[in-house]
């Protein structure tokens, strides 16, 4: 049974499409991104496939049911507007989260000072919500949404806010949750976490699927990038086959001046490697470099990155 699969979803808020005709799988066990920039659909699509608002069109299939709601005691979910009750205590906040998706009081209460103690929290079971820093507040609230052991875990924007310590902290959580058989899918905008992350990951622009992969599959559709260290002038590889252009790259004193090299789609990167031996250049250094998410992510979306506009329906929803 596939955890996920959207078929042709569209979402319109009046003239608006706000998810366009979007379909993806999303397969047991892995950890699944959707990535695009703000106002992409990200949310919207989430929220649908929680049945929180309801798809204008298409099929969503959850956990093997036409809806989320006959399984949401399988699903854990953090949005992206997140907030704790201040006067709770942290180890009550998850014990009430974990018993309000079935799971009996006194295990709620166990397992929330195990989870409490095994994130480095446990010192802190019994401090009020509003005492805690931010990001141990994220990571309360993180425990809260996986205590009830779900099958399939939706988080939105998980990194939000939260200082690079913690998001190594919360990137490993992750790590060790799919390791241990959960389904994972997380939205971000922010490309180096999905970059670590990420078995799959769909890339989302103005509501459609711009791609949906592994990063070898995408970076298999773009060429690979050059670095090149020369003391020699490089105006002649300029000329050479293939070439769009070349940029002075990060060098530190102590070497050679850096070039990026960029190719057009398709040529094969020897093309330059010889053009610069018949151009008499001596070379410290020929490296291809693999396309970085980032710039794929770029090349996909495009102006689709401008933000989508702003209407109060989709506020409201």
């Amino acid at each position: 049974m596939t955890p996920l699969a959207l078929e042709n979803v569209v979402k319109s808020f009046g003239a608006f499409r706000a998810v366009d005709d979007l379909s993806f799988s999303v397969n047991r066990g892995e950890i699944f991104g959707f990535l695009g920039p703000n106002g992409a659909g990200k949310t919207t699509t989430l929220r649908m496939i929680l049945d929180i608002i309801p798809p204008t069109s298409g099929r969503i299939t959850v956990l093997g049911s036409a809806s989320a709601i006959p399984v949401r005691r399988r699903i854990g979910y953090l949005p992206e507007e997140r907030g704790l009750y201040r006067k709770m205590k942290a180890a009550d906040t998850i014990a009430y989260f974990a018993s309000l998706r079935g799971v009996p009081q006194q295990e709620a209460k166990s397992r929330a000072l195990a989870l409490l103690d095994q994130f480095g929290l446990g010192d802190f079971a019994r401090a009020k919500n509003e005492s805690l820093s931010k990001g141990m507040a994220q990571k309360v609230q993180l425990l809260a949404t996986i205590a009830h052991e779900p099958e399939l875990l939706i988080l939105d924007e998980p990194f939000t806010g939260l200082d690079p310590i913690n998001q190594a902290t919360l990137e490993k959580l992750i790590g060790d949750l799919r390791d241990s058989g959960r389904t994972i899918i997380f939205s971000t905008h922010t490309m180096q976490h999905a970059e670590r992350l990420c078995d799959r990951f769909l890339i989302l622009a103005k509501g459609r699927n711009r791609f949906e992969g592994t990063l070898d599959e995408a970076r298999a559709k773009f060429p690979p990038k050059l670095i090149i260290r020369t003391r020699d002038p490089v105006a002649a590889l300029a000329r050479a086959p293939g070439v769009i252009n070349i940029n002075a790259a990060p060098t530190r004193a102590d070497e050679d001046p850096s070039y990026a090299v960029e190719l057009a789609r398709g040529v094969d990167p020897n093309t330059v490697l010889r053009a610069a031996f018949d151009a008499g250049l001596h070379l410290s250094r020929f490296e291809h470099a693999n396309a970085s998410l980032h710039d794929i992510f770029v090349d996909l979306v495009g102006d689709a990155g401008a933000p989508a506009p702003d209407t109060s329906e989709e506020k409201a929803a």
